[in-house]
């Protein structure tokens, strides 16, 4: 029989009524942190925060909470406590940031810093970095060390901790810590040159000390809970390099050099190669569009990692739209291993995953990018490094001592550019980390103002030096015939016919939906097949469509065919037509829009992108693109004037940065990621917060508090604000009847979600129905909620929508108002 009076329990299994101690578990995360911070010479921080994260576990309140929660304390026990109540009030995590506090002398300003960065990860460890002032001036931090605990104290806690912890804790030693954050300091010191920018350094510095503990908590937390996981985890243990590069060459080996276009990628995959013995660092893949970039860089990252035993390779990707199709590609070089599961080396980690590749597996190894090849995309990444939830922040730490790829990098959202640069900065400069910027359109990162952060260039970080690959490249003529007047839709159809006739295939991308849709129902009499695609369909619906579009544009027995779509098909997705036609964008766009053209290079006639001007087109809730349009149009005007200075071609490299030149100058003031009155209560902005967070400092001073601290930013108040995408989506299922599934499978998950009472179940099917989701933004829902019968909840309280079957046309997906009304859509 066991005592549980004198047992002190951290976690509970009731399945085999296993009890996990809280010694148990303070050692296990102290070990696995300790490994975590390792990587930025932080071990002995890591092991500190681990010891101490739940030492107020040990706090007498906690423990009949706990026990009475799970069961071991039956109603009839004297230490029985009504749960409930106590659920999410009972303060655990302070306890051990105040024991640093009572016990760390600070003689210096750096014994300070030291204190502050441990005690801050502690106390925080269950909701995301605290404030450490308050937007307005509040001394928050303070606030938090000082706070008087009715259940539990310091010296309470001493007197009832197991003796093994409380050994642990007498041996720490502060100059040791000092030291290490000293060290980590000075080097975010030499890496910024700008006091703002050494703040926001520190800010990177506890983000991933943070990131450490909340990884090491939560694994030791789940493989308690559930048996199994544990021997699932690769714990950063993979497959050597070695292994990976062999087979990855021999894959390569066997390219057919059976064209003048894969001679010239062969070339860019040459160059990738000779690159990767180079010094980590940051380095630029300059190539345009359909050069062979994504197994080109993954060739020198994978001979990167091996040269300097690195961690693992993050492929990030814009759009989960062309994950898939890259990530496949991946996957099928490496399938096969013996005795390996493929799903152990290629991990895809987005919100649109297949049913098929959503395992078990799969959901554990994303928790913390446990994997050598992580496939993951811009949201996910940028969330691990400035969102306010706790689940995105405990990836940030795998990127340390990683290559990095930011595929297609010109997509990164405008008010992010400065944040961004100075994380690339961190992570190359301090992380030991690896940085290549992949895409046809490089923006001008390195050409901002230095002072709110701007990453480094020069020729020496191109993987590719021979430029003179835009002009060999150049498979497609570029003509712009924008007119005073704007194109009508009839003028467009009667294009399209011409151009079908002349080339065979034609896609034309347009800014809108709107646009789209009233294109694609004036070609209704042509006599090539249509296609539509739009985020307006769902995930299942655009990879059915994709398909068969890609069966009539096969080159061995190609079919007449038009495909109209939003700017979704620029970004990788690797289809082929004969012209293309372009609303007018931004030049990056356009040259993107140039790359689904005569990709192969196999017409004899070449392609032929035509940039547009529609008549009628809204942009009142696109501005980015509307700026771009105007920045566009300036480029034209100076190419018009004088070709030669761009090399004959409005997508050249020369035209490409004109326009990032142009298009950044304009938007300087928005690169901090700015918030305003209205919704923050005050104009700041999160580059600010999260470094010298000035105004909250002031009101700070004029409110009388000592200006002694080191970490003086609103960490919660500005990674609670950040969002990749600024208007907010309401994910809608909708019913869409597969190409491959005419059962209804979405009426059927939403059927079994309707019977489901296990929230576990709840969440995996929540994750099965994204492929049949749409995101929708709050003015659309608020539209369908006015028509009554277009929106349902599937159940009352569970903010899960399904749309009606009358508003989702087969071809253009969902739709404002009842398919019935859309001339365009063929029930």
């Amino acid at each position: 029989m066991r005592d549980l009076d004198i047992i002190n329990v951290a976690h509970y299994r009731k399945e085999d009524d296993e009890i996990q101690e809280v010694k148990e578990h303070l050692l296990a995360v102290s070990d696995t942190c300790e490994r975590l911070s390792a990587k930025l010479g932080l071990s002995a921080c890591g092991r500190t925060m681990g010891l101490l994260h739940d030492f107020g576990k040990y706090g007498e309140l906690f423990q009949k909470y706990i026990k009475s929660s799970v069961g071991l304390y039956k109603p009839a026990h004297p230490c029985y406590v009504n749960y409930r109540k106590l659920k999410g009030k009972i303060d655990h995590a302070t306890i051990g940031a105040q024991w640093v506090c009572n016990n760390m002398e600070c003689v210096t300003a750096l014994d300070q810093a030291t204190k502050e960065f441990i005690t801050l990860c502690i106390c925080s460890h269950h909701g995301g970095l605290i404030d450490c002032l308050s937007i307005d001036g509040e001394d928050a931090y303070s606030k938090r060390m000082q706070k008087l605990l009715e259940y539990a104290s310091v010296d309470k806690v001493n007197h009832v901790a197991d003796a093994e912890i409380i050994e642990a804790v007498k041996n720490i030693r502060f100059d040791e810590l000092t030291a290490e954050i000293s060290r980590i300091i000075a080097e975010v010191n030499k890496a910024a040159q700008y006091n703002k920018l050494c703040n926001f350094g520190l800010f990177l510095v506890a983000r991933y000390l943070f990131s450490c503990l909340i990884d090491a908590d939560r694994t030791d937390t789940a493989d308690f809970e559930l048996k199994n996981n544990k021997s699932l985890r690769a714990l950063g243990q993979y497959l050597d390099w070695s292994v990976l590069v062999d087979i990855f060459e021999v894959h390569n080996s066997d390219f057919i050099i059976d064209s003048e276009i894969n001679i010239k990628r062969s070339i860019v995959s040459d160059a990738c190669y000779q690159k990767a013995m180079s010094a980590k660092g940051l380095f630029y893949l300059t190539v345009p569009t359909g050069g062979g970039k994504t197994l080109a860089v993954l060739r020198f990252a994978l001979h990167h990692a091996r040269k300097h035993k690195m961690s693992r390779i993050i492929y990030v990707i814009p759009y989960t739209s062309i994950i898939d199709q890259n990530a496949e590609t991946v996957r099928k070089i490496f399938n096969g291993i013996k005795g390996v599961d493929v799903d152990e080396i290629v991990l895809e980690h987005h919100s649109n995953l297949a049913e098929s590749k959503d395992t078990k597996l799969n959901r554990l190894l994303s928790e913390n990018w446990d994997a050598p090849i992580v496939f993951t995309t811009s949201v996910q990444l940028l969330e691990s490094l400035f969102g306010g939830r706790t689940r995105g922040a405990r990836r940030m730490h795998a990127l340390a001592n990683s290559v990095v790829i930011f595929d297609e990098v010109q997509t990164l959202p405008i008010k992010t550019v400065h944040l961004f640069n100075n994380a690339i900065n961190f992570l190359t400069n301090v992380c030991s980390s690896s940085v290549v910027f992949c895409t046809a359109t490089q923006p001008l990162l390195h050409d901002v103002d230095p002072k709110k952060g701007a990453v480094s260039y020069c020729e020496d970080m191109e993987l590719v030096r021979d430029q003179s690959l835009f002009k060999e490249f150049r498979k497609v003529e570029v003509v712009n015939s924008c007119k005073p007047s704007g194109w009508c839709v009839d003028e467009m159809q009667d294009a399209i016919a011409e151009k079908v006739a002349a080339y065979g295939s034609v896609l034309v991308i347009t800014n809108t939906k709107k646009d789209a849709e009233r294109i694609f129902g004036s070609i209704k009499e042509l006599s090539a097949k249509r296609f539509f695609l739009s985020t307006k369909m769902c995930p299942a619906h655009r990879m059915d469509v994709l398909s068969e579009l890609k069966k009539h544009l096969d080159p061995v027995n190609p079919k007449p065919v038009v495909c109209v779509s939003t700017q979704l098909i620029e970004a990788g997705v690797d289809v082929d037509f004969g012209c293309v036609f372009r609303s007018l964008a931004g030049i990056d766009s356009i040259a993107q829009a140039a790359g689904r053209c005569n990709r192969e290079n196999k017409r004899s006639s070449g392609g032929k992108v035509v940039i547009v001007n529609l008549k009628g087109e809204n942009l009142d809730k696109l501005p980015d693109i509307r700026i771009a349009q105007e920045k566009a149009e300036r480029v034209i005007n100076d190419f018009n004037e004088d070709p030669d200075l761009f090399d004959n071609s409005l997508i050249s490299k020369k035209a490409v940065e004109l326009y990032y030149s142009y298009y950044f100058y304009e938007r300087s003031n928005e690169m901090v990621y700015n918030l305003h009155r209205s919704d923050f209560g005050r104009d700041d902005d999160l580059l600010s917060l999260l470094s010298t967070n000035r105004l909250s400092e002031k009101s700070a001073r004029a409110g009388g508090i000592d200006g002694k601290r080191i970490l003086k930013q609103s960490f919660k108040s500005a990674c609670d604000k950040f969002e990749v995408i600024d208007a907010p989506t309401i994910g809608v299922i909708v019913p869409y009847k597969g190409v491959r599934d005419k059962k209804g499978y979405a009426e059927k998950l939403i059927a079994d979600l309707l019977l489901n009472t296990d929230f576990k179940m709840e969440k995996v099917l929540r994750k099965k129905l994204q492929q049949y989701s749409v995101n929708i933004f709050s003015y659309e829902r608020d539209k369908l909620m006015e028509q009554r019968t277009a929106l349902c909840e599937v159940r009352q309280g569970s903010g899960i929508y399904a749309l009606a079957e009358h508003y989702y046309c087969p071809q253009t997906g969902l739709n404002l108002e009842p398919v019935s009304l859309m001339p365009f859509c063929e029930v």
